[in-house]
């Protein structure tokens, strides 16, 4: 009898795991189907409202002078052996000084961070890389090669080709979920955590699933598994979409005195209408679902969380779960009127946050409303 019911209970512990996978899955792909509907409509209105333009686009043969601007530093290449891939970063300061490792996020590349190449390298080795299909970086073609392993395990091997074996990782968006892992897989290689608008990807995916409005900020996600139609709406009418995604009111960087330049926005051009670059960005989406949640989810080091108050991709409240995951010194700071692009958005205000809390002790947890 015991045996009996025994059995009954695994087998319904394991019908109930199947019936929660298949409703994951139905939930991804009908919210799939329901984003290609609105982008289909958004389409066809483009094409009634601009017939002649919305199917053309340019490719920027040529880089515009701020990417060889020499005082955000030099540019370099380092093949991986592991992976062949080989990665583009700019990097400042001394060598063998402490390494100051940037990682960007989704869509932006290694210019991102030019405010904080030029503040940090006095006292560090700063690099800011171009992440696997972004930049000069090489483009893997297959959707595969952008799993969450590969990703951090590029950054793993990019700390060690540079002669270091630990380092301040620095990441904002995508490149802030990296990061997260980074200090979650190889706490060992993490010095001090700073992470810009990211949150933990365990608060995300639970948040996500418990909040419709986050899910409705997040439906790019769900949009972004389409194969070749995402890159098509972001090409469109001159690559209008991701123009609009830093200079609209809704979106786009809130400070009026950094707003992106004519120059700073065809760099942006530059990097992301080469052949291929859209889909090399558009893969880091399309492997995510496979891989939520996290088997491991702890992270040692010491953590900065920058979060812009007026992220319009992300809710505040994510920042402050984040909490949970952390068995070490933990910071939060919400910087008021700032955008998802928070370091090119108040990069005077986020660099003197990165300032106090490299110097600062680690014994006392802080919390900051600024």
């Amino acid at each position: 009898m015991a045996r009996l019911l025994h059995n009954l209970l695994l087998l319904t512990v394991g019908l109930t795991l199947k019936i929660r996978v298949m409703g994951y899955w139905s939930l991804v792909y009908g919210y799939c189907a329901l984003c290609t509907g609105v982008a289909l409509l958004k389409l066809g209105w483009n094409i009634i409202l601009r017939p002649s333009t919305t199917f053309q686009w340019t490719v920027r043969e040529t880089p515009p002078a701020c990417l060889n601007d020499t005082s955000l530093g030099t540019h370099c290449y380092v093949r991986i052996k592991e992976s062949g891939l080989r990665f583009h970063y700019v990097a400042a300061g001394e060598r063998g000084k402490p390494l100051m490792l940037f990682l960007h996020g989704f869509p932006e590349f290694w210019f991102s961070w030019r405010h904080q190449l030029r503040e940090f390298k006095s006292e560090f080795r700063v690099v800011a890389v171009d992440m696997r299909g972004y930049g000069e970086s090489d483009l893997p073609s297959s959707t595969e090669s952008y799993r969450l392993d590969y990703l951090v395990t590029d950054i793993k091997d990019i700390v060690e080709y540079l002669g270091y074996n630990r380092c301040f990782l620095v990441g904002h968006d995508w490149g802030g979920i990296i990061a997260w892992l980074c200090a979650i897989h190889y706490p060992e290689m993490v010095t001090k955590l700073i992470v810009l608008n990211s949150p933990h990807p365990c608060v995300f995916t639970d948040y996500a699933l418990h909040h419709p409005s986050q899910m409705l900020k997040s439906s790019y996600y769900f949009f972004f598994q389409l194969p070749y139609f995402p890159e098509l709406m972001l090409s469109i009418n001159d690559f209008k979409a991701l123009k609009s995604l830093f200079t609209s009111r809704s979106t786009g960087i809130s400070c009026k005195g950094r707003w992106l330049t004519t120059e700073d926005l065809e760099a942006y051009l530059h990097a992301l209408s080469q052949p291929g670059a859209l889909t090399g960005a558009l893969n880091y989406f399309r492997n995510v679902f496979s891989v939520l949640p996290l088997s491991q989810s702890e992270v040692k080091s010491p953590v900065l969380l920058l979060w812009g108050e007026r992220d319009a991709f992300l809710e505040q409240d994510m920042a402050e779960a984040c909490r949970l995951y952390i068995r070490n010194h933990f910071r939060l700071n919400i910087i008021s009127g700032a955008s998802h692009w928070l370091q090119q958005d108040q990069p005077d205000i986020v660099n003197t946050l990165i300032w106090t809390f490299i110097k600062e002790g680690e014994g006392r947890k802080n919390y900051r409303n600024l």
